[in-house]
């Protein structure tokens, strides 16, 4: 935990395990759209700070790309960071849908 990091690193494995383990698929689909990797087979949520997460993406050739996305506000307490992960898979929801 640094100055600027102000989460504990027991909090920052829980949500990068819950998000791993429960929602891989709502984190592909959010790679897929809103990072801009519609041909990403899997990801995986590497690291979250205030302000964003960073997932790899695993691509049909077999190489890997690091996408990051930033929260639509900095985060500086845990709760925050569902309701950002809801607003990411919403709008790649939205998104998808729409075909964009």
């Amino acid at each position: 935990m640094t100055a600027t990091d102000p989460f504990d690193p027991e909090i920052v494995l829980a949500v990068l395990r819950h998000m791993n383990e429960d929602h891989a698929h709502d984190s592909l689909l959010i790679v897929r759209t809103l990072g801009a990797q519609p041909s990403a087979t899997s990801v995986v949520l590497t690291s979250i700070d205030p302000d964003g997460a960073t997932f790899k993406a695993m691509l049909p050739t077999g190489d890997s790309i690091d996408v990051l996305l930033g929260w639509s506000h900095s985060i500086h307490e845990r709760p925050q960071f569902r309701g950002e992960f809801a607003r990411w898979y919403q709008e790649a929801v939205t998104r998808a849908s729409s075909g964009g």
